[in-house]
Order: C-alpha cells, then structure tokens, then sequence
C-alpha cells in the first residue's frame, strides 16, 4: 500500500509539473539563434508552435542548414526574485595565499562578522 501512495505521489508530481511549463511557455518567449555563431537571429515569440514556424521562416530565409537554427527560451528577460545588497567594501588580506592563487577576499556584514569569498 505505501507504494502505491507514493507513485501517486510521484504521479501528481509529474503533472503539476507538465501544468507549470505549459504556463511558463506562455509567459516566456522564445528567441531564436545560430548554433554556429550564437547570434540572435529573433527574439520575443510567444509560443512553442510559433518559435517553430519562426525558425523555419527564417532558416529559409537566410540559406541556413537545418541543425543551424535553433530556438529557446529566453530567460533573459525574467525578473530577479531576489534583492540586491548594498554595495560591500571587500577587504583584502596583506599577504599572499599560494594556495588560493591569491589574497584573502571577504566582507564585513551589518552585524560584525567577517564572510570570506575566496
């Protein structure tokens, strides 16, 4: 019996799952772009069906092979979630770390405590 509530689990999962990328492709749009150079051939196509037609637009457009032209999402264009900090003044130690290839970097924090980056 616990097997089966767990593959329903996983079922569920998986659903939820094919429902969110059927919004997001949607919400974000495609662009299009050489493989061979990497440059952005389109940008701003909303859905997956009309990415496709765009790609082949412009593949024949342009005289291009077929593996030439691919098209993604562009994410580019999402927004951050998160905040950025305040600007923090890095501090370098005096001496050189062999190990490291370099200084010790770090910051200061709000409350006092030192945070190494590297």
């Amino acid at each position: 019996m616990n097997k089966r509530k767990r593959a329903e689990n996983i079922f569920e999962a998986v659903i939820r799952y094919k429902e969110f990328q059927r919004l997001l492709e949607g919400t974000l749009p495609f662009l299009i772009y050489r493989t061979d150079t990497g440059v952005v051939l389109a940008r701003n196509i909303y859905g997956f069906e009309a990415a496709k037609n765009k790609a082949s637009e412009v593949r024949k457009k342009y005289g291009l092979k077929f593996e030439q032209v691919k098209f993604k999402q562009d994410r580019s264009t999402q927004q951050k979630s998160h905040s950025t900090s305040p600007a923090r003044r890095m501090d370098y130690a005096p001496r050189y770390n062999p190990s490291k290839r370099g200084r010790f970097k770090g910051y200061y924090d709000a409350k006092g405590n030192f945070h190494d980056i590297s």
